[in-house]
């Protein structure tokens, strides 16, 4: 049985018995975007170019996960 995790919409494993360590992957998308554009942050504040082309590769990020994410639901409902 997986539980989801209050505020992530994520399901999580349930927790193995025992003192086995945990280790959880955040992730963050502008920090993925920044790294692909080699770009920093003080970049996207004091220049406008910077600033557009980040904004344009995190909008399309998020355009891709979306799609991703609906064509994974599609499949689920309409198995063969």
């Amino acid at each position: 049985m997986t539980n989801i995790l209050p505020g992530s919409g994520y399901p999580s494993l349930p927790k193995p018995a025992g003192t086995a360590s945990e280790h959880i992957l955040v992730r963050h998308v502008l920090h993925r975007v920044l790294a692909f554009t080699r770009r920093t942050i003080h970049d996207v504040i004091n220049d406008p170019i910077a600033r557009n082309q980040v904004i344009g590769y995190y909008k399309l990020h998020r355009w891709i996960e979306r799609e991703s994410e609906i064509s994974d639901l599609e499949r689920q409902w309409n198995s063969i």
